[in-house]
């Protein structure tokens, strides 16, 4: 089994990539997200790679990182998400936010994605629901407030919703049911409050106790 390629990129699709190992040019499917990331043609990357293995076909799907390649393995897991829905759903929102989606229970988010329809949306929120956890957080420092994007919101991860996530895990709440605390209680607070973590904490302890 291939766990992870190294070489140049000899050539973009619009779903995936040619790498050049050693003269060797494996074909290796990936999000738009990371395609677009990873570099240009003629520089060196190295991929994490999952491959699946059948009789008539073996395919090889590359991640930037291994949270990108975790939350691809969960997502797989769910009857009726193929790897091409699961790349799809990468593309739309990227790794480091998934568990928030999927905590907040944001459907409209995961129908962003091309191929996934608000049942299968609907399936992947409810059979993750309590499986997101395993995943850690992983986000960048910045961020803030939600940003409304064509209707639905996009969530934004920053170092004070971690804290304030981690916090409440300590304090025996599951992580998932910790998520969407934060998430509901960062979405009413002022501007101040909503990037100070002690705020954060006392208003999503208010969220649980509702």
């Amino acid at each position: 089994m291939i766990g992870k390629l190294t070489g140049k990129i000899d050539s973009f699709d619009t779903d995936h990539l040619i790498l050049d190992v050693s003269g060797v040019g494996y074909i290796v499917y990936a999000s738009s997200r990371t395609l677009a990331s990873i570099g240009q043609v003629g520089e060196v990357v190295s991929l994490l790679i999952n491959m699946q293995v059948r009789e008539d076909a073996m395919t090889l799907y590359g991640f930037a990182d291994k949270t990108e390649q975790a939350w691809f393995k969960l997502l797989t897991s769910v009857q009726g998400v193929g790897a091409k829905a699961g790349l799809s759903i990468l593309a739309a929102t990227p790794a480091d936010q998934l568990g928030f989606v999927i905590a907040s229970q944001d459907k409209a988010a995961l129908t962003r994605a091309d191929g996934v329809g608000p049942k299968l949306a609907a399936r992947i929120l409810t059979e993750l629901k309590d499986k997101a956890g395993q995943i850690e957080i992983s986000a960048p420092v910045t961020g803030a407030a939600p940003v409304v994007q064509d209707g639905a919101p996009q969530v934004s991860v920053s170092r004070a919703d971690e804290d304030a996530v981690s916090a409440l895990t300590n304090l025996g709440y599951a992580r998932a049911e910790a998520y969407k605390a934060v998430m509901q209680a960062k979405g009413k607070a002022n501007d101040n409050d909503a990037e100070n973590v002690e705020a954060l904490i006392r208003l999503a302890l208010t969220e649980l106790s509702a």
